[in-house]
């Protein structure tokens, strides 16, 4: 397993350790909390949120995807880059979520888990490996390539966030997650936000 990616995933199971032992006092003080809360927002907590997670089958889905995806990316790609595009993809999620749940929904929860970084890593995986096939962990047979598992991923969360079906899921910083993930992309590609290539 390259480096940052074996990192991640043990930083996040040591700090999943800790919450067994703390308690949810350290997601009073590191989960994400929306402005205007019942929680104190501070900005540690655009990082620090994505290392918490609330149970070890929340923990396990988002390190295997980690996994998945990040090893390969961080194969092709310096470490550097790698790891700053995931915290990128944590970030803008964070800001995301908190920016269409805390001032339009007014949500009040705190938001916890890697699952912005997750989705950034996903986009990244499509844009560089397009027609590797992706199968469903509960439906092996399908298969479907890269970029299409992508586009269909990110209109469903579009919609359950809009809709709010799925309560307690931050649709919104998975959103985030994406396109923090493919500004990632393009700035190590050399190209603006539109494409376009840099002077």
């Amino acid at each position: 397993m390259p480096p940052i990616t074996f990192a991640l995933i043990l930083l996040n199971v040591l700090v999943y350790a800790l919450e067994v032992v703390t308690g949810p006092e350290i997601i009073r003080v590191f989960g994400l909390w929306p402005p205007g809360s019942d929680g104190t927002f501070h900005l540690w907590q655009l990082v620090t949120y994505s290392f918490l997670h609330g149970s070890p089958a929340h923990l396990g889905f988002n390190m295997l995807a980690v996994w998945m995806f990040g090893a390969e990316l961080e194969k092709r790609w310096n470490d550097l880059r790698y790891l700053l595009t995931y915290l990128l993809s944590i970030v803008v999620a964070a800001m995301t979520q908190i920016a269409v749940s805390g001032y339009f929904l007014h949500s009040s929860s705190a938001v916890i888990g890697a699952s912005g970084g997750v989705f950034g890593l996903l986009l990244a995986y499509a844009l560089y490996f397009p027609r590797n096939v992706i199968s469903i962990v509960f439906l092996p047979f399908v298969r479907i390539p890269a970029r299409t598992f992508v586009l269909g991923y990110g209109v469903v969360e579009l919609i359950l966030g809009l809709t709010s079906t799925d309560a307690g899921v931050a649709h919104f910083a998975h959103l985030g997650g994406l396109f923090g993930g493919w500004l990632g992309v393009q700035y190590f590609r050399g190209r603006g936000m539109f494409g376009k290539r840099k002077s």
